[in-house]
């Protein structure tokens, strides 16, 4: 098994897949992932929807594709679909008396865990924001009333080296007080 921080620096945004197939049981592993990050009061505000079908996958790209945008994802055989769910009543409670959206932050959290777990079974992916919600929920039977919040591409990478992360230092983001 690798070191954390290994995996860490492994894990990068993918925009070149090649053709070749997600296995489901690694799709599976990364939702298990997702299913024991934590979350604020156990509320578990998430669904994910996993395409993996060569049919539909490729319309799933087209509804990322809004203006100039992931046209990467004509490549990629997998997506998982992130929707925002109702959370628990504590966590809603605490949320406004805080003024803090906990489902969102929850959701980056479950969303890391995937993205690692993925990078970890040897796959990779790409988060992205981006997208026609209205016509993602067509395409997929998405109730209106819920909310993408994240669409992730999945599959193999056809790059083999890894990019030269750029990233601010540690002193722009930080700050010890001992």
């Amino acid at each position: 098994m690798n070191n954390y921080f290994d995996l860490i620096n492994k894990r990068e945004s993918c925009r070149n897949y090649i053709d070749k197939p997600v296995e489901k049981e690694k799709l599976i592993a990364c939702i298990e992932a997702c299913r024991i990050a934590p979350s604020a009061c156990n509320g578990q505000p998430w669904k994910f929807i996993v395409v993996n079908n060569k049919e539909l996958s490729p319309k799933v790209a087209k509804c990322l594709q809004n203006l100039v945008m992931n046209k990467f994802t004509d490549k990629c055989p997998a997506f998982i679909i992130i929707l925002e769910e109702k959370s628990d009543i504590k966590a809603r409670i605490g949320g406004t008396i805080k003024n803090q959206d906990y489902s969102s932050i929850d959701i980056g959290i479950a969303t890391a865990h995937l993205c690692l777990a993925a990078t970890e079974l040897g796959l990779s992916t790409c988060i992205m924001g981006w997208f026609n919600e209205k016509e993602l929920k067509t395409l997929l039977s998405i109730p209106k009333s819920k909310r993408i919040r994240l669409v992730v591409s999945i599959g193999y990478s056809a790059d083999k080296k890894l990019r030269n992360k750029i990233r601010k230092s540690i002193d722009e983001i930080s700050l010890f007080i001992d």
